[in-house]
């Protein structure tokens, strides 16, 4: 299948300001890129590419005063499969994992594992470990925490998700990634394009996604506590230890988030959705 996607961005600056954008399509998808990606800045600036210490693909720029938009789409082929199962998948002990994984143990700014072990190990330590205690793990913060579009608030942390009960998927992921590094488990955070594609309507207002990736079986396997079910149409943003590494945009000055837009449609014959408005939210 082939799905577009893209985004618009309209910020009111007050000043010259610096601004870090995580908006590149992941190196590992490079490959499925039909037409690629051509962001227009208006203002015109000159942006410069940048790769993170994750591996991720980043853009700097120097924002004008006044207002700025960042626009982008591209063309991606995917396979239309949903995300892969793989239940016999096991845990490692902390001492057999690679470097890649062992880094993604410790407690991170959204994900405060000093604050939920004991709740963990209350909740999951009884749970056989591997495949089977991860998605333990997605059902109780997929039932545990409300889904609330309106109560979106980019400084909550997994403790707080799990004191309050409510927030987005950003907040599904923090929550799901602590408990996994309370018990041992790599996880890291992901976010990204996800559509609404094999799903039945009504169908919510086109945003990125969170999602995140826990290190079993020797290999790296997505979940996802929001959903909590195979989705497909997954296109990778960037990959980091929370929603800090891998922010949409980092602004180094004041400013007003005017307009956000987010598109991700599959395109048959030819054609998809155009790009819809969607009100400024700090859900990513």
């Amino acid at each position: 299948m082939h799905i577009q996607v893209g985004y618009e961005l309209v910020f009111e600056l007050w000043q010259p300001t610096p601004m870090a954008l995580m908006l590149t399509i992941h190196p590992s998808r490079a490959g499925d890129i039909l037409v690629p990606e051509a962001p227009v800045f208006d203002p015109p600036v000159t942006a410069t590419p940048y790769r993170d210490i994750f591996g991720n693909l980043g853009t700097r720029l120097l924002a004008p005063p006044g207002r700025f938009t960042i626009k982008s789409s591209a063309l991606v082929q995917d396979t239309g499969l949903p995300d892969v199962l793989v239940p016999d998948a096991g845990e490692h002990r902390v001492e057999d994992l690679p470097d890649e994984a062992f880094g993604f143990l410790f407690g991170s700014r959204y994900c405060e594992t000093d604050l939920l072990s004991d709740v963990a190990f209350r909740l999951f330590g009884h749970v056989a470990p591997g495949w089977g205690r991860v998605q333990a793990i997605c059902d109780f913060v997929h039932n545990h925490i409300r889904f609330d579009y309106q109560a979106a608030r980019s400084t909550r942390t997994a403790a707080e998700a799990y004191d309050e009960g409510t927030g987005v998927c950003r907040d599904y992921a923090h929550l799901a990634v602590t408990f996994c590094r309370c018990l041992n488990i790599p996880a890291r955070y992901c976010t990204g394009y996800l559509g609404d594609m094999g799903t039945a309507p009504p169908w919510g207002v086109p945003d990125f996604a969170a999602w995140f990736e826990v290190y079993l079986g020797g290999a790296w396997h997505t979940f996802d506590a929001r959903n909590n079910t195979p989705r497909i149409g997954r296109i990778l943003l960037a990959r980091g230890r929370d929603a800090t590494d891998v922010a949409i945009t980092t602004t180094f000055g004041p400013n007003h988030l005017a307009k956000f837009a987010v598109v991700t449609d599959e395109v048959v014959d030819g054609a998809a959705t155009a790009m819809a408005p969607a009100v400024a939210s700090p859900a990513e």
